[in-house]
């Protein structure tokens, strides 16, 4: 009789049945986590474009005011510099693909790269992908699932804007070559980013590297366009061939064949590279840090600040670019607008003045404002990501209190929001001023213009605060807050929105410095309301669990 010790163990199956098991359920619960910032980037980049297609008409009604949009952009280096070519700006659908044909594929790109890094390489910065691969989770399960998820996104924004230009009244093969060029580059950058996250061991390096190409290739694109000298450069951009694709004018569908290979070989780099690295490690190994800290960690602050600071300073260049770009313009604006009156009157809403020059300031202050209020969400929530990385809990346990290591992230959102502002702000001054030959008066007028915008931004970050604080797993909706914001600084005042709509974005309530008066009530008031919500939420935070 054979015991029942010598009978062989059953056999155990461990680990994956292949390299892409588990991939399926990875791709749902990033959709899930995603559940609030992603929707809104999609629709918001999906619907703009459609949101121009009747201002447009009744902007530009004319035979004569077409033909005078058409020859002051064209004529206008520093337009295509921002734009790109205006390949026919004679109908709404070629003034729209001109309009959003480089912005909104920045925008995309940037919400591709940061689902895919935050899917792939925070994952394993946090330990919880080496729990999951542990089990039944295959090689390539992640990555698969964290590219379907940002292709995914880049090719719903791609089908609303078709559609959403479709229902307009625009040509659908002019809407279709639209949204598939939107498409396609957000999978490019979806590529690039799964890329990045292969060669580095950090997330923030990894979102740093995307970006960074992301900027080199609209710069690139920048240069050819705005110099015909050098017009070769904007064939070496994805951005570039997307204005090249020339939708509404003469379609040139061989292009997206160049996209579509681009973002096939970059994914395709990102599939080679994952083998070739252990989990949780890069292939570009990370520099051993000194054996003991410096005497500059040794304050919350000096730890805000190593956190904080790469995203600070590619801000403040990236505003002192911008600045100087769209300053250069207001010597120019009265060519940019034409002879549309209803143009003058959107220039007028937005500025407070029918002088068309201060309004321009103005309103160029209320979109920086809007725009630089992304950052100092970005700085608050900073604090978040912190938490959910298991990093604050053992921080708190020494002498350093809550508020005080709140207070030293707080320090960024708060002031680096001025600091970014008053970069912007001298930077389009300076750039204006040399045109105008008044360098003084116009830096003078943009910092007005920029610093105005302060009370509103601080109400932005008290918003995100407010729910980091209240409720930390809502603090993502702290996106979709200042993102209604954005929509109607932008798009209201075309829109002819209600004044009752307007309202609910703080940055319609501060005086359209230069032009207007100055009126302290309203930013008072601004202000308040900011210190109230930075002060419950500090009290929410004070009491609340870690984690």
């Amino acid at each position: 009789m054979t015991s029942t010790l010598d009978r062989p163990a059953p056999a155990v199956t461990a680990g994956p049945s292949h390299s892409f098991a588990g991939t399926w359920q990875l791709f749902r619960l990033a959709l899930r986590r995603d559940r609030i910032t992603l929707p809104i980037s999609v629709y918001v980049i999906g619907l703009i474009p459609a949101a121009t297609v009747s201002t447009y008409n009744s902007i530009y009604a004319t035979a004569a005011s077409r033909a005078s949009l058409t020859a002051g952009l064209g004529a206008s280096p520093s337009v295509r510099l921002i734009y790109g070519p205006a390949f026919d700006l004679s109908t709404a659908g070629g003034y729209t693909a001109w309009k959003y044909g480089t912005f909104l594929p920045v925008l995309l790109a940037l919400a591709c790269i940061f689902a895919v890094v935050r899917h792939t390489r925070a994952e394993e910065d946090s330990g919880r992908l080496e729990l999951l691969a542990s089990a039944v989770v295959g090689r390539f399960a992640p990555l698969t699932a964290a590219v379907s998820v940002a292709g995914a996104a880049a090719l719903a924004s791609g089908l609303i804007a078709a559609v959403g230009l479709v229902v307009t009244g625009l040509p659908v093969t002019g809407s279709v070559a639209f949204g598939l060029g939107l498409a396609l580059v957000g999978w490019v950058f979806t590529g690039v980013a799964a890329a990045a996250a292969q060669l580095v061991t950090y997330a923030r390096t990894a979102n740093g590297i995307s970006s960074a190409i992301l900027g080199v290739v609209f710069l690139l694109r920048a240069a050819g366009d705005s110099s015909k000298d050098v017009s070769w450069l904007s064939w070496l951009s994805p951005i570039g061939w997307n204005t090249q694709l020339r939708a509404y004018a003469g379609e040139r569908w061989w292009i997206l064949g160049l996209l579509l290979t681009a973002s096939a070989a970059m994914a395709g780099v990102a599939y080679f590279l994952l083998p070739r690295r252990d989990l949780g490690m890069g292939l570009w190994a990370a520099r051993p840090g000194p054996t003991s800290a410096s005497a500059r960690l040794k304050s919350p602050f000096a730890l805000a600040w190593r956190l904080q600071r790469g995203a600070l300073i590619g801000w403040l260049i990236g505003f002192a670019v911008m600045g100087g770009v769209l300053g250069s313009l207001v010597n120019g604006i009265d060519g940019v607008i034409g002879d549309s009156e209803q143009a003058r009157q959107i220039f007028e809403r937005m500025g407070g003045s029918t002088a068309v020059v201060q309004a321009y300031i103005a309103s160029l202050g209320a979109i920086f404002g809007v725009v630089i209020a992304l950052y100092a969400v970005q700085a608050t929530l900073r604090m978040r990501s912190e938490e959910t990385g298991m990093r604050v809990e053992p921080l708190l346990a020494t002498s350093v209190g809550r508020l005080r290591w709140a207070a030293g992230h707080l320090v960024f959102a708060l002031l680096g929001s001025v600091l970014v502002l008053v970069v912007a702000g001298a930077s389009a001054g300076l750039f204006s001023g040399l045109q105008m030959h008044d360098v003084s008066g116009q830096v003078t007028s943009m910092l007005k213009a920029m610093l105005a915008q302060v009370p509103a931004v601080w109400v932005v970050a008290g918003a995100a605060m407010l729910l980091y604080g209240v409720r930390p797993r809502w603090s993502a909706g702290a996106w979709g807050v200042v993102s209604v914001f954005l929509l109607i600084t932008l798009i209201g005042p075309a829109a002819n929105l209600g004044q009752a709509v307007m309202d609910i974005s703080p940055f319609t309530h501060i005086p359209k410095l230069p032009s207007a008066p100055f009126t302290a009530t309203p930013l008072v008031w601004l202000l308040i309301v900011a210190a109230a919500a930075f002060g419950v939420g500090l009290a929410s935070f004070r009491r609340r669990d870690i984690g």
